[in-house]
């Protein structure tokens, strides 16, 4: 039987994507911050900017969630924290899933989330390291036996 990905190792994989997704945010936030600025030194009013503002925090939750989908759904089965440290999520046969099944496990986390982190705290005690999420979206996160994600992820972090 294959491992599952427990609590921990999740963890820094999610710790790892957010480092990269906040990179990502802060180069448009550079960007939105100087057209914002720009705005204000024109006379724009301040709705014009407020949505402008709103505008960087809507592209900041696609990014996320196209980054998240996209990925769990692809070859990789992982985004890019999980693929480093030789995770990768399937549906509860054990295969590949869908974009939209993937697109609903990244909404199905704000539920987690919003329950006092709760549906992340079941990954701990569930007999298949389920988050709510999971169970919601019938998915499982696997430990890959593949000898190059191994490899790969002990390149990583040399």
């Amino acid at each position: 039987m294959q491992p599952y990905g427990g609590f921990w190792l999740r963890f820094v994989a999610y710790v790892i994507d957010a480092v990269i997704m906040n990179i990502v945010g802060g180069v448009i936030g550079a960007f939105v911050g100087i057209g914002v600025g720009a705005m204000g030194a024109m006379g724009a009013s301040e709705s014009a900017m407020l949505g402008s503002t709103i505008g960087a925090g809507v592209l900041s939750l696609v990014l996320n969630w196209l980054y998240s989908s996209w990925l769990e759904s692809s070859e990789w089965q992982a985004t890019v924290g999980k693929k480093a440290l030789g995770l990768v999520v399937t549906d509860d046969k054990g295969r590949r899933i869908s974009f939209g099944r993937a697109t609903g496990r990244y909404f199905a986390k704000i539920l987690s989330s919003l329950i006092l982190l709760f549906g992340f705290f079941m990954i701990g005690w569930t007999q298949r390291k389920q988050g709510l999420h999971d169970f919601i979206c019938s998915t499982l996160v696997y430990k890959a036996r593949s000898p190059d994600l191994v490899q790969n992820t002990a390149e990583v972090f040399s």
